[in-house]
C-alpha cells in the first residue's frame, strides 16, 4: 500500500520518498491477487494485469462434495500481483514520488520537529528526514513494536505456487482440517493453461501445500508445478493503534485484512486513501501530533471496525470445527438452498462478508445447527450473536 499512498500524496504536489528494500517493485509476492470489481475500479489499472475474470466458483466440503455459486457478470478479477505492484509504483513515480530501491530501513527516530529514517543502500548508509512517515512495510514489521504501537500476534501462514492446469475455468475452494486446518485452500485460474494453487493455515504451510499439490495431481486438475512455492503471513486482527506523532500505519502492517479470506488489497486501498486525506489535512494545519493523526484511525474504524469484528468472530468459530461439523453445515446450506438465496441478495458482495455471515445465520435450519455447535464449543469460541 506504500506506492498507492505515495501516488495519492504526490498527486497533491507533496514531496514523497518511497524506501523499498527490493531492487524493484513487484519483485516478490505470495498474494493470489483476486479482487472485486469495486477494487479493480479503485486501482485504475489497465487490463494488462488481469489474468482471469471470474463469475463462478466451486466450494468443496471435506468429503469432496461441492456447491457451485455463479452470477451472470464478472464478480472478481485474478490479477498478476507483481505486475500490479509495478504498475502502481509507476503511477506514483509519474505523479512525482521519488523511489529508493535496494534500500533497507534500519531505524526510525522522531523528535519534535521531524522524523529521521536510517537506511542501508548499496552505496552505503543513508538518512532521510521528513515531517511524517507512513509505515506500509507489510505484516511482520518490527517498527510498530519498537515505536510503541504494539504488534499483531494472531495471524495465518500461507503458501502458493503457479501450476500448469488442465483447462481450469473457475475458482475452486477446498475445506477440511486435513487440507487447510482453520482456513481453506484454493485453485484459481490465471490463464488458459496455468493457475495458482495455495492455502492458508495456522502452521506448517509447506507440508500442507505439498499434500494439496499431490491431491490435485491425482485428481487430474493440474499437471505440474511451474514455479517456486512462495510463503507469507497475513494478520487476522488489526493493530490496536495505527497512528502516533508524525506517523501512520497502513495495509497489512496495520492489520487491515479480511480475517475470513486473508485478502488485504481492497481494505488496504481504502485505508491508504483515508491516510492520504489525513496527512494532507495535517500538512495544511501544520500539526503532526498523535491527536491530529488519530482522525485517520477514527475514519478507517468507521468503515471497517464492525466488518472486521464480525469476520473475525466467524473465522474463530470456523477454525474450531472438525470435518464432520464442517460437512454438517455444508449439507444444510446445500439442502436448503441457502447459498442461492444469499446470491440473490443485493447485500452480498465479494468484499463485504459481514452481511453474508449475518444473513446466513438468520436461516432457521442453519441457526439451529450453529446453536448446537456453539454450545459444544462454549468457552472456546464464544456465543453466536446475530442481528
Amino acid at each position: 500500500m506504500g506506492s498507492y499512498t505515495a501516488n495519492r500524496l504526490a498527486g497533491q504536489g507533496l514531496h514523497v520518498c518511497v524506501i523499498e528494500k527490493n531492487a524493484r517493485a513487484g519483485q516478490k509476492s505470495s498474494c493470489t491477487g483476486i479482487v472485486s470489481r469495486d477494487c479493480f475500479k479503485l486501482l485504475s489499472v489497465d487490463t494488462g494485469v488481469v489474468q482471469w475474470q471470474a463469475r463462478s466458483a466451486k466450494i468443496f466440503s471435506p468429503s469432496g462434495k461441492y456447491i457451485r455459486v455463479e452470477r451472470e457478470t464478472t464478480q472478481a478479477y485474478v490479477l498478476d500481483r507483481p505486475a500490479l505492484d509495478r504498475h502502481i509504483a509507476k503511477q506514483a513515480q509519474e505523479s512525482g514520488a521519488e523511489f529508493h530501491f535496494s534500500t533497507f530501513v534500519s531505524g526510525i527516530r522522531k523528535d519534535a520537529k521531524s522524523v529521521r529514517v536510517q537506511a542501508a543502500a548499496q552505496s552505503g548508509p543513508v538518512s532521510f528526514e521528513s515531517r511524517l512517515v507512513v509505515i506500509a512495510s507489510g505484516f511482520g514489521t518490527s517498527f510498530t513494536k519498537s515505536l510503541g504501537l504494539g504488534q499483531i500476534n494472531d495471524y495465518a501462514q500461507g503458501a502458493q505456487v503457479e501450476v500448469a492446469g488442465n483447462g481450469i475455468e473457475e475458482v475452486e475452494v477446498y475445506s477440511g482440517t486435513d487440507i487447510a486446518p482453520g482456513f481453506f485452500a484454493w485453485l484459481a485460474p490465471a490463464g488458459t493453461s496455468y493457475a495458482k494453487a495455495g492455502l492458508l493455515c495456522r502452521s506448517n504451510p509447506g507440508s500442507y501445500i505439498t499434500a494439496l499439490l499431490e491431491r490435485l495431481k491425482q485428481q487430474g486438475k493440474i499437471e505440474a508445478v511451474s514455479g517456486d512455492i512462495s510463503y507469507g503471513a497475513v494478520p487476522l486482527k488489526p493493530l490496536a493503534r495505527t497512528y502516533a506523532d508524525r506517523m501512520i500505519v497502513v495495509g497489512d502492517a496495520a492489520g487491515q485484512v479480511k480475517p475470513t479470506t486473508g485478502g488485504g488489497i481492497y481494505f488496504g486501498l481504502l485505508c491508504a486513501g483515508l491516510a492520504a486525506e489525513t496527512i494532507c489535512d495535517a500538512l495544511k494545519n501544520g500539526n503532526f501530533s498523535a491527536r491530529e493523526l488519530s482522525v485517520y484511525q477514527k475514519k478507517w474504524h468507521n468503515v471497517l471496525k464492525h466488518e472486521l469484528a464480525i469476520d473475525y468472530w466467524a473465522h474463530r468459530f470456523y477454525r474450531k470445527l472438525n470435518n464432520r461439523q464442517i460437512e454438517q453445515i455444508f449439507d444444510i446450506i446445500e439442502s436448503h438452498g441457502i447459498h442461492e438465496s444469499l446470491l440473490a441478495s443485493p447485500d452480498v458482495t465479494f468484499d463485504w462478508h459481514s452481511n453474508v455471515i449475518l444473513d446466513a445465520i438468520k436461516h432457521h435450519s442453519l441457526q439451529k445447527s450453529l446453536a448446537k455447535l456453539n454450545s459444544r464449543l462454549a468457552g472456546r469460541s464464544g456465543n453466536v450473536r446475530h442481528r
